[in-house]
């Protein structure tokens, strides 16, 4: 009689584990995921290798070379500005400090929104008055207006700039975090820790914030995007970081004055600004669809 060889549960196992990866891989594989990864990891590469990738040194100024149009022979594949630098060159360095900027004022903005969100959530009454009051006069001031004055007064620095952006873009983290908070203070696993007399500290953090991870995710994705466009917005402005520092924005403002003579000196960083700032939103959708579980349930994500 022929015997049935006993297969293995790792065996059987193996078909779920690729399944899984499957399913878990397939949204990023999409092409608005794709290409938002793509643009992003050439940005962080620039902004990590940028003395080795960049060309020339992008504080070196030769007037004899000034407004060179693009040129392969030249090596200046993106031309030189009025002061004969290299505009490649300065568009790398340039996403150093757009990314120092997005990164930090995402986590300033995010950690303090969030502890105040979940405070004001968790122990309401007179504590989610007083905060809740506190977000009002905040949000009357408008963004822009408000960074523009913090740096006017206090000066030019690359601390003071994202202190500045970050003043007010707490705000959307606190108010998601508390709305979070008013439903999850209620539910069962949560009324049963405290009954067991668990801390309001523990609670906090190990009930209340873990379940705040995924909005976080996305809605510091978008808030990256927008701090990048507001520090360009300042740096054209003359109030972002010192102008000896190059940045995305004061390429603009640099070049704004020989756009008909020289259009590359604006055109250049003003693309490199459009698709980070859309490759970030980008990679926001995609992380809004993947983690919204109604999404998921309606069948939408497939």
């Amino acid at each position: 009689m022929l015997q049935s060889t006993p297969v293995s549960a790792s065996a059987l196992d193996a078909p779920m584990r690729g399944k899984r990866l499957q399913n878990a891989l397939r949204p990023w594989l999409r092409p608005k995921a794709s290409f938002s990864l793509v643009i992003l990891t050439i940005l962080l590469l620039c902004a990590l290798l940028a003395p080795w990738l960049s060309p020339f040194d992008p504080l070196e100024q030769d007037l004899a070379r000034s407004m060179m149009a693009p040129s392969l022979s030249s090596g200046n594949l993106f031309g030189t500005d009025h002061l004969g630098r290299d505009v490649l060159s300065r568009i790398i360095y340039g996403a150093r400090v757009s990314l120092i900027i997005a990164v930090s004022v995402v986590s300033i903005s995010g950690a303090f929104g969030l502890v105040m969100g979940v405070v004001s959530g968790y122990f309401g009454k007179s504590v989610d008055f007083v905060i809740q009051k506190f977000v009002e006069v905040v949000w009357a001031f408008p963004p822009l207006l408000l960074a523009i004055s913090v740096v006017a007064f206090l000066g030019q620095s690359l601390t003071i700039l994202i202190v500045a952006l970050a003043m007010q873009r707490w705000i959307p983290y606190c108010r998601v975090a508390r709305a979070n908070a008013l439903t999850i203070k209620e539910r069962e696993y949560v009324v049963a820790a405290r009954s067991l007399g668990a801390s309001h500290t523990r609670i906090i953090f190990l009930h209340i914030l873990p379940n705040l991870i995924q909005s976080t995710l996305v809605i510091g994705t978008f808030a990256m995007a927008a701090a990048i466009i507001a520090e360009a917005s300042l740096s054209f402005l003359g109030l972002g970081v010192p102008p000896q520092i190059p940045t995305w924005g004061g390429m603009l403002a640099d070049g704004r004055a020989y756009v008909s003579t020289a259009w590359w000196i604006a055109v250049f960083p003003g693309l490199a600004i459009f698709m980070t700032v859309l490759s970030i939103n980008l990679l926001g959708d995609v992380l809004r669809d993947n983690l919204d579980p109604r999404l998921r349930r309606s069948g939408k994500l497939v």
